[in-house]
């Protein structure tokens, strides 16, 4: 079984003062705004990385 991830700041108000929520796996509540939110990870995208044909940063 593995840990659940979590958030490390509300994206409402980016209060650090999270709590899980009553509703279930990846929700959370913000004490500092009042707000609940959930969060879900949909999957890795198929294009997978793509390599930076330059060889480098821009300057």
């Amino acid at each position: 079984m593995s840990e659940r991830a979590a958030p490390f700041y509300c994206p409402y108000c980016g209060d650090e003062d999270l709590r899980p929520n009553e509703q279930g796996h990846g929700a959370w509540e913000c004490a500092a705004c009042n707000r609940a939110f959930q969060l879900k990870f949909l999957g890795l995208l198929a294009r997978g990385l793509q390599p930076d044909p330059s060889g480098g940063e821009p300057i």
